[in-house]
């Protein structure tokens, strides 16, 4: 297979499309779509979000020091592409996306009530990096929708969804499954 150099980027794709809500009333609450977001550390359960200094919710969370990360959907496009245009100083995206903000059980940022996903964060460190700040955060709580728990054993069921992605300039659906993990390993039965 021949290869092509090209300049460096963070070409890592696709990533996840997260509505991260932040503030703690009413008049600040806001919403920011993030890229840039993932797993740091198991115990603990722990993650993180990259923020531009400039971003309205970059002040937000530094003052309150935590956020929740929604997971969107297919039927969250719009309201994440929003989300992710425009600024917290000149809209409330809440009511612009008709989306429903309740406070988390744990922390006081707003849950996205119609997000089957709502991870609860706690801001741990800041790490400048450049152009992004990067907020590590211990996960404190998460709200699953009952669609998303597995009846037979109560786990969250990640594969029979409709959750979306950022790959290059596109959103993406997820869904299809190739393998279970650890079937290239597993012994024939």
């Amino acid at each position: 297979m021949k290869k092509i150099s090209k300049k460096p980027s963070p070409l890592i794709y696709p990533v996840p499309a997260a509505m991260v809500s932040c503030g703690t009333s009413s008049e600040d609450f806001n919403i920011i779509t993030i890229a840039w977001t993932g797993t740091i550390n198991s115990i603990p359960p722990m993650c993180y979000v990259s923020i531009r200094k400039e971003r309205h919710s970059h002040a937000i969370i530094t003052k309150n020091m935590e956020f929740v990360i929604n997971y969107s959907t297919k039927d969250l496009v719009r309201a994440a592409d929003f989300c992710g245009r425009v600024s917290g100083k000149d809209f409330d995206k809440f009511k612009e996306m008709n989306l429903t903000a309740q406070i988390g059980e744990k922390v006081s940022a707003p849950i996205i009530m119609e997000s089957p996903i709502n991870i609860e964060c706690k801001v741990t460190e800041v790490k400048e990096l450049g152009s992004h700040d990067m907020f590590l955060a211990e996960v404190i709580n998460i709200q699953v929708s009952e669609d998303y728990i597995d009846k037979s054993n109560g786990t969250v069921n990640m594969q029979h969804n409709d959750l979306m992605a950022y790959s290059h300039g596109k959103y993406v659906q997820l869904g299809t499954i190739l393998e279970q993990a650890g079937f290239s390993i597993k012994k024939n039965q």
